[in-house]
């Protein structure tokens, strides 16, 4: 499956909004959208404003690239959202937020959405009390999700810095014991960042 090597941080200045890939980071002076708040490449100050097709594509990396997803998970989830009975751009975020990555990124026990991916890759994460690799698991109201190794250096750093983004409100977590429970299933409005989840709509319904 095709990943993205490069600098992370060039992703952040060519959307012109941070995305929170480099966790901690983020939050500091080290920025790069504090320090460069431009795109990444020569010549940027010449270039063109953006046109419709210009603006959904951008919207559609921005959110893609937020979440840590390749081209085709991206897509699979959209149609996944087009078969759901709603409004397709709400069911579409809602669905994003509801797998097992993001999840435990939200829970504080990892400090970026990649190293949410990795905890759950290497079998760090039980749900329901059985092991789960699967970073796209869905997670539904009453899963409790739980880090395995309860020493994971990683874990203590991200569950200690979680006051900068909060924890959303259909989450219940235990930071002592490692241990979340999903009370109820994310809405809209537990999606703080700045999505025009339209766009995207528009985009693949071109």
């Amino acid at each position: 499956m095709a990943k993205y090597t490069g600098p992370t941080c060039r992703l952040c200045r060519r959307e012109g909004i941070k995305l929170y890939l480099k966790g901690e980071r983020c939050y500091t002076e080290k920025c790069a959208i504090e320090r460069r708040n431009y795109p990444p490449g020569q010549h940027t100050e010449i270039r063109g404003k953006f046109l419709e097709y210009g603006m959904r594509l951008r919207e559609k990396q921005r959110v893609k690239r937020m979440y840590h997803l390749t081209e085709r998970q991206f897509k699979r989830f959209f149609e996944m959202a087009e078969r759901m009975k709603g409004i397709v751009g709400t069911n579409f975020l809602i669905l994003l937020e509801r797998r097992l990555d993001n999840t435990v990124y939200r829970c504080g026990f990892a400090s970026s959405r990649k190293e949410a991916r990795q905890l759950v890759s290497h079998k760090h994460v039980l749900v329901n009390g059985k092991c789960v690799n699967i970073p796209s698991y869905l997670v539904k109201p009453g899963d409790v999700i739980e880090i395995r190794k309860k020493d994971l250096v990683s874990v203590k750093n991200a569950i200690e810095s979680v006051v900068r983004r909060g924890v959303p409100s259909w989450l219940d977590v235990d930071k002592t014991n490692m241990k979340a429970t999903v009370k109820i299933m994310p809405t809209r409005e537990d999606i703080t960042m700045p999505i025009k989840e339209q766009l995207i709509v528009e985009f693949y319904s071109r």
